[in-house]
């Protein structure tokens, strides 16, 4: 029987989880910096910050196949990893993709990595509030929603004004690279949507 006062016991998949959005948040700032400043130390932070946020992936798996007992679903957690996951994935492949098409960051893509930044954000203070204060948490993936639904918005403006214009080989051809870097930001933004989204699920089990 556990004594008033005593303290509680620690949620290991809740402190991953928590990291591994704390890596989100700052491979996405590092990401920013990238495209705004064009700075190789940004393109660093994102590949450390990916490289991390693997191993606290395969950590979290560990501890699934280890515990019989979780705080909240195995499922919601295995899925909430995933997505946390796959958005710094996404991030690491827009640098990748930049690099490796010699594209040039236009405003479009600086103002949809300045919402998935945004969306990192949210993301963190929603784990930072599971736990205590789930009703905080349901808000903060609300605000992450809105956040991609901000990014979509975006990219079909971004992708209206490409297609616009010239049409020689040279315009089509930079036009297709800038098409794909934007579309890894928009992937990045709906891995966030599905992130918010397991949060509501976990949220309304728990109240």
């Amino acid at each position: 029987m556990k004594r008033p006062g005593s303290p509680k016991k620690r949620n290991i998949f809740l402190e991953l989880l928590t990291e591994q959005a704390i890596r989100l948040q700052e491979g996405v700032q590092g990401l920013l910096r990238y495209v705004r400043e064009g700075d190789e130390e940004g393109a660093a932070i994102v590949e450390r910050c990916e490289k991390e946020g693997d191993e606290l992936r395969r950590i979290v798996i560990d501890e699934l196949h280890k515990t019989f007992v979780t705080p909240f679903d195995r499922e919601d957690i295995y899925q909430l990893s995933l997505y946390l996951d796959d958005v710094l994935d996404y991030a690491y492949t827009t640098v990748e993709e930049m690099k490796l098409l010699e594209v040039t960051t236009d405003k479009h893509l600086e103002q949809m990595v300045v919402r998935l930044q945004e969306a990192a954000d949210e993301l963190y203070l929603a784990m930072l509030r599971l736990d205590q204060n789930p009703m905080v948490a349901l808000d903060h993936a609300r605000r992450t929603k809105h956040r991609e639904n901000q990014v979509e918005r975006l990219y079909r403006s971004a992708i209206a004004e490409l297609f616009t214009g010239p049409e020689d080989v040279h315009r089509v051809m930079e036009m297709l690279r800038m098409r794909e870097v934007y579309r890894h930001v928009s992937n990045a933004a709906d891995q966030a949507d599905q992130a918010a989204n397991v949060i509501g699920i976990v949220v309304m089990k728990m109240t």
